[in-house]
């Protein structure tokens, strides 16, 4: 009959679960969710000797969006700080879970949730998604910041497999690659948070497309001593500095370009 397979011919069908492995062994479900993430604006996340910056490039489609809205920077607990790239929906609900894991950890043990702990939560939730054909992967890639009296600047990624990381430096999103080169570039064991801000930021607007995303905001957040061991967005000044060390980079960059040519 026509429209029949072969009983002997596999069914190329193996996306329709993310249960389901193909015959080489993947799970096209999680890539589709990277796929997701690739798609989205680009997040910097670098770990210098006194605390750790985020640099979030975020995407806008519309002028008539209202500035300031729809960030992708979040404040988990009082020391964490998080930075997400992909569908901003799916990172709003993985933001829900990580404070409520760093809430119910407070309240159970009295003192602040371990970051090493808080990422291997997430990203345990994370890789439950990936197991069941009831639920789809999140669309999500996550930077994780912390500054803990002890221990220090740490930060982890997790990815939507829900593979986490420690990093030093890492990029996420659309221009993942190019960000982890110019963050190579970077002296980064050496420098206070207030060197890397303009670091950070001057990366965003390297790696940024203009041809296809013309417009942009940027965020800047910290976490360390510069702010006392609590997570937060920038004062106004250090972010004017930085957003003006950036463009006069570039500028830079594209005269010395002209001249060589």
């Amino acid at each position: 009959m026509r429209g029949l397979q072969p009983r002997n011919q596999a069914s190329p069908n193996y996306d329709l679960s993310a249960s389901q492995f193909s015959p080489d062994g993947r799970v096209f479900q999680v890539e589709y969710a990277m796929k997701a993430v690739e798609n989205s604006g680009t997040a910097v996340g670098i770990r210098g000797k006194d605390g750790i910056v985020f640099a979030v490039e975020k995407l806008v489609t519309s002028k008539l969006y209202e500035p300031g809205s729809n960030k992708r920077i979040f404040h988990i607990d009082r020391h964490v700080g998080m930075a997400v790239a992909g569908l901003l929906a799916d990172a709003k609900a993985l933001v829900e879970v990580a404070r409520d894991e760093a809430s119910n950890y407070r309240s159970q043990f009295g003192n602040p949730i371990p970051i090493k702990h808080l990422a291997d939560r997430l990203s345990n939730y994370i890789h439950a998604h990936t197991l069941y054909s009831m639920v789809r992967p999140f669309g999500v890639s996550v930077l994780l910041s912390c500054y803990e009296p002890t221990d220090g600047p740490q930060m982890y990624v997790i990815d939507p497999s829900g593979t986490s990381h420690g990093y030093w430096g890492c990029a996420i999103g659309k221009a993942k690659q190019n960000g982890k080169t110019e963050i190579e570039k970077i002296k980064m064991k050496d420098m206070t948070c207030r060197e890397l801000i303009k670091e950070a930021a001057k990366i965003i607007y390297v790696v940024h497309d203009e041809v296809k995303d013309k417009n942009f905001e940027l965020e800047l957040s910290w976490v360390g001593e510069v702010s006392n061991g609590k997570h937060e967005l920038v004062p106004k000044e250090v972010f004017a500095e930085a957003e003006k060390y950036a463009k006069d980079s570039l500028e830079e960059s594209d005269d010395s370009e002209d001249e060589d040519m």
